[in-house]
């Protein structure tokens, strides 16, 4: 049973030669890229992707973190449409440029996490959510989910047309850690299925659709919903456009990020899934412990090597 996922790793936005070459080595079909402000311009996307095309890749998505998590946008601050704007002028450059799919976050603030923990000797992202309840806010009041949701229809109604006609796909993540409760003041906007389906009602359109976190999942638990029955669902819908492969020790309230082979999940299961259920977007290498810096890209390396093995032993049967 042949897979048809598509493994795509980060690159920098002005990718050295080298970085593009090692992307070819490990395997991949595609790569995506953080933009920096001055990089989010028709002519620079269209370059970049001529860069990476060259380099027999595709550049398969590329974000701007101030736009998709923009704390204008998401908490109706000062400036929302003027924010607003630029994500669609932005939309429209990398329809433009040929780029079709981009992703946001609906959290204005931060990814939270605790001092970091360790996996297999290795440094890694750690939560315990008693150190998060415990934070000042963020935004000098409390906010409440019924004013986030509106804020996203707000901004479905001005930028889904938009994506529609530029033929852009908007990719949502969930919130890290997802919680049903607040954060510096701030309610989580995704963190169930439940809230993924309101969204893409909301939305109504194809033109939004996920950023399926496996690790996000993972840490919510059945809080979050079956994980199985989701991939099912909304692979099947055409809703998941990108996947994050990550594992972690145990769900909230308190866990740590591992390695991929030594998470609470098997991640085989989760491979076999994405590849039986005809899944064809991208998966990528979410975070993960770091091994040391003298050693670039090892992390990197050693999990890319293990999902192709993941993939193969998949396509076995």
């Amino acid at each position: 049973m042949p897979c048809s996922i598509k493994l795509s790793m980060f690159v920098d936005p002005d990718p050295a030669d080298d970085e593009l070459l090692f992307a070819r080595q490990l395997g991949m079909d595609c790569v995506y890229t953080w933009l920096k402000d001055g990089q989010c311009s028709c002519d620079y996307l269209a370059g970049l992707r001529r860069r990476v095309e060259a380099a027999g890749l595709r550049l398969y998505n590329a974000g701007n973190i101030r736009l998709g998590k923009s704390d204008k946008i998401h908490l109706a601050l000062p400036g929302r449409d003027e924010m607003i704007e630029q994500f669609c002028a932005f939309i429209r450059d990398l329809g433009r440029a040929g780029i079709h799919t981009t992703t946001f976050t609906w959290e204005p603030d931060q990814v939270w996490s605790s001092p970091p923990g360790v996996n297999r000797h290795s440094p890694a992202r750690h939560v315990d959510l008693a150190d998060l309840y415990a934070q000042p806010l963020t935004h000098e009041r409390e906010y409440e989910r019924d004013e986030l949701w509106e804020n996203f229809a707000y901004f479905c109604r001005r930028v889904i047309p938009v994506a529609e006609a530029a033929g852009v796909r908007l990719a949502l993540h969930p919130n890290d850690p997802p919680v049903d409760g607040k954060l510096g003041g701030i309610p989580c906007l995704i963190h169930s299925y439940a809230d993924y389906r309101r969204a893409f009602e909301i939305a109504a359109s194809p033109n939004l659709g996920m950023e399926f976190c496996v690790g996000c999942w993972l840490e919510g638990g059945a809080a979050f919903g079956d994980l199985f029955s989701a991939v099912r669902e909304f692979v099947a819908a055409g809703r998941i456009y990108i996947v994050h492969f990550r594992n972690v020790n145990s769900t909230l309230p308190v866990f740590t990020e591992t390695y991929l082979d030594n998470g609470y999940m098997d991640m085989y299961r989760v491979m076999k899934l994405f590849c039986e259920t005809g899944y064809s977007g991208t998966m990528i290498l979410d975070h993960s412990p770091q091994m040391p810096a003298s050693y670039k890209g090892a992390s990197t390396a050693y999990a890319i090597g293990y999902m192709r093995a993941l993939m193969q032993r998949a396509e076995a049967g």
